[in-house]
């Protein structure tokens, strides 16, 4: 069965073979949009799908190519770019040979993206409890944009996880006559598959969540530590300083001013009522 590869959506070789397979004029464009939601469309011939593979260059954001699926009863036409090439979208049904069903080719290469999807989930969740670890750590403005950066990055996947689950249930529906029947119990097992990803995305993004509360709640302690030490010692200097304001105003009168020891006895009485005041704060276990 004859499987044609296109990595450019703008080949000329899709317009002949839209003209060769009787090709919708709007499947053609979604194919070249480059920007479509996944999805599942049956044609008179054909089933049309449209995926979204994921590439996860080291050090950078995943993203999401396109890759556009024609598969009929003797034919499976494929457009996917370098990006689905890196990502390994077609490896598992160029080794199983190209002579192979169209619908088994197909069913192929939605298992390979689906497989990735768990992938990606897996790397998430070990990113993710790194980040528990360093938010206890060492709670920074760094970590924080990190923790919104896979926030982001959970929402694209479990968006892209739900469109390809639900393009999987109009495979299973509307497959019939183009999709073998021995295939069928592993197209639903792609689809528990799928499920079973949307689930760990799920739970990921609570993680996330209370990840992020975490965060809060270690710098709001750490500031709350910070303040309470500035307020101790705010308070323990307290009555030197009034002590110390009240004798260098220039009033006459005041006890002790005229007396040799008068500086002494000062310094005395601040030292007394400071240790009064520590004795006080351990005693109500202020400090």
């Amino acid at each position: 069965m004859p499987w044609y590869q296109l990595q450019d959506p703008n080949d000329p070789e899709l317009d002949r073979l839209a003209e060769q397979y009787h090709l919708h004029p709007l499947h053609i464009e979604d194919c070249r949009s480059g920007n479509e939601r996944t999805k599942t469309d049956r044609a008179t011939n054909y089933l049309f799908t449209v995926l979204k593979a994921i590439h996860m260059p080291r050090g950078s954001d995943p993203n999401f190519p396109q890759v556009s699926i024609f598969v009929g009863s003797d034919f499976c036409i494929t457009v996917g770019g370098p990006e689905c090439e890196s990502a390994g979208v077609f490896d598992r049904a160029r080794r199983s040979g190209e002579d192979n069903h169209p619908s088994k080719l197909f069913y192929l290469i939605v298992d390979s993206v689906v497989d990735s999807y768990f992938s990606a989930v897996v790397t998430f969740d070990d990113q993710i409890d790194e980040l528990q670890d360093r938010v206890l750590d060492e709670p920074s403005p760094d970590v924080l944009q990190e923790i919104f950066n896979h926030k982001r990055c959970l929402v694209q996947l479990r968006r892209v996880l739900v469109n390809t689950r639900d393009a999987c249930i109009v495979i299973q529906r509307e497959g019939e006559g183009l999709i073998e029947p021995e295939l069928a119990p592993f197209f639903r097992d792609v689809y528990d598959h799928i499920s079973r990803s949307i689930d760990l995305a799920e739970t990921e993004r609570d993680l996330l969540t209370g990840t992020l509360d975490v965060y809060l709640s270690t710098v709001a302690n750490r500031t709350n530590e910070v303040v309470k030490v500035l307020t101790v010692l705010s308070t323990i200097a307290l009555p030197a300083l009034v002590i110390s304001s009240i004798y260098g105003m220039n009033v006459k009168g005041l006890p002790l001013i005229d007396s040799s020891y008068g500086g002494v006895l000062i310094f005395a009485a601040m030292a007394c009522t400071t240790l009064l005041l520590l004795w006080i704060l351990r005693r109500f276990r202020w400090l």
